[in-house]
């Protein structure tokens, strides 16, 4: 039984969509649709002493029709102002002095010009982190029709999928009937109740980076994950 997941690329994501990538066989990047502003494509949140900060990547401004995967960044220096944010931010944390020197590879090797290769480079880079051995494609890696839930079905099947799994804001535009005629089961991922962990700065707040979980609990940073109290063996 094959299980896929296809959303769209983010910039060091929260922990949910980490734990959504060990959770299925495949992970496919829909990139070839609409960049969408003040999204999480090109920007997250880290915390800091003085309260959450958004770290964005800087983008030229192009149409409004421009996709995800025709977006260019704006300054090539903004990796190495992301990196001084967050060893600021982190520099006093439990973990930082361990995990800081392959983070700042990541960062300062991080030399693509469009924002889905920036994505994808720090999607593979905190999975291998994590221990996640994820299989991520792009959509363009299989010839599809039809759009919006059509476009998905297809995807599934080109992928050779049994299951689905995604988000609970998909059930606002998802049609579940085109799936149950494709004989693909839908399956809505939970991202509630994920455990607190010692975060440096008070009070909690589980919507930031993952960078936060993987500076603040190190090598146990995976068993906040729930793909830890799954029974799913991390591929």
């Amino acid at each position: 039984m094959k299980r896929v997941a296809i959303v769209q690329s983010n910039y060091i994501p929260w922990k949910g969509y980490f734990d959504l990538i060990a959770h299925v066989d495949e992970f496919i990047l829909l990139d070839e649709v609409q960049y969408t502003d003040r999204d999480w494509r090109n920007r997250n949140r880290i915390k800091t002493a003085t309260g959450p900060r958004w770290l964005s990547i800087p983008l030229r401004r192009g149409p409004r029709s421009q996709l995800i995967n025709e977006t260019v960044i704006a300054d090539p220096g903004w990796n190495v102002v992301h990196w001084r944010a967050l060893t600021h931010a982190y520099r006093r944390t439990a973990y930082f002095d361990e995990f800081a020197p392959v983070l700042e590879r990541l960062y300062l090797g991080c030399q693509g010009e469009r924002l889905s290769e920036i994505n994808r480079h720090f999607l593979e880079g905190l999975c291998s982190v994590l221990g996640i051995r994820g299989d991520l494609r792009w959509s363009t890696d299989y010839v599809t029709t039809g759009s919006k839930t059509e476009r998905l079905v297809d995807l599934c099947q080109k992928a050779g999928a049994h299951e689905y799994l995604t988000g609970p804001a998909a059930r606002a535009y998802l049609d579940e009937s085109l799936f149950r005629r494709a004989g693909i089961e839908l399956r809505w991922f939970d991202y509630s109740n994920y455990p607190e962990y010692p975060q440096l700065h008070p009070p909690f707040d589980h919507q930031v980076s993952v960078l936060d979980l993987i500076f603040n609990t190190g090598p146990n940073a995976v068993e906040h994950l729930k793909i830890a109290a799954s029974g799913r063996a991390l591929r």
